[in-house]
């Protein structure tokens, strides 16, 4: 199958790449043909091995896995990429356990969609990705922030930055920062943080989400300073 692609003009700025990995043909046309459609400009790959050659050569903005691929999974590329790569990823698969969303989440997946799925979905989920995954306009004033430490936290735009870089965190822990952030200082429940966000998921996840996010900000992840556990209770956020 020849890939699917959309090349921008010279006077336009270029359309989000986004590589699209499926050893379905009929899905992968399928997804190839509307992603273009709907003005992004797609590259397909039939598995793994076909995605880390052209993930050599090209730089995307973002991947679509399926997660069950002969071979290789979506979930063992999504965690070997995850080594040294912070490009987006969204897993597709059969599978709707809560046990998959898990292990996709916690390697390093930035969203997980069920298959089947309306196409449009999909499309709104590439696009909320890829909106965080932009970088802040310096020009642009911040308005409601959090500062802890060297990192702040713009609540509006649901960005982290450390000494005004930008932070790249998966839309989990995204928003379970956003949801401690809103009340700094109050304990809250892993109940409570499960029923407030709805891509957060349930306790086992808010726990894997809590660890990543320690690791990206945390000096020590072991003894946090600033994503503390209240014991009893749940977990906190300790601005300065």
């Amino acid at each position: 199958m020849s890939e699917q692609e959309q090349q921008p003009s010279a006077d336009t700025a270029a359309p989000p790449h986004v590589l699209v990995v499926d050893d379905d043909r009929r899905l992968r046309d399928l997804l190839g043909r509307y992603l273009t459609d709907q003005g992004f400009r797609v590259t397909t790959a039939v598995d793994a091995v076909e995605a880390r050659t052209k993930l050599t050569s090209v730089t995307f903005d973002l991947l679509v896995l399926d997660i069950m691929m002969p071979g290789e999974s979506g979930l063992q590329l999504t965690e070997h990429l995850r080594r040294d790569s912070h490009v987006p990823i969204l897993l597709l698969t059969a599978m709707g356990e809560s046990e998959d969303r898990i292990k996709g989440l916690s390697v390093g997946a930035d969203d997980y969609l069920a298959k089947p799925f309306e196409p449009r979905e999909l499309v709104l989920r590439i696009q909320s990705i890829l909106k965080r995954a932009r970088p802040i306009s310096p020009a642009k004033n911040l308005s409601r922030h959090i500062k802890f430490g060297a990192f702040l936290f713009d609540l509006e735009r649901r960005r982290l930055t450390r000494a005004g870089e930008l932070v790249y965190l998966t839309e989990s822990e995204t928003d379970l920062l956003a949801q401690l952030a809103e009340s700094p200082g109050a304990p809250l429940t892993r109940e409570e943080l499960s029923d407030m966000g709805s891509e957060i998921g349930g306790s086992r996840v808010i726990d894997i989400q809590m660890t990543r996010l320690r690791k990206k900000i945390e000096d020590d992840p072991k003894f946090p300073r600033y994503l503390q556990t209240v014991r009893g209770r749940g977990y906190v956020l300790q601005p300065d």
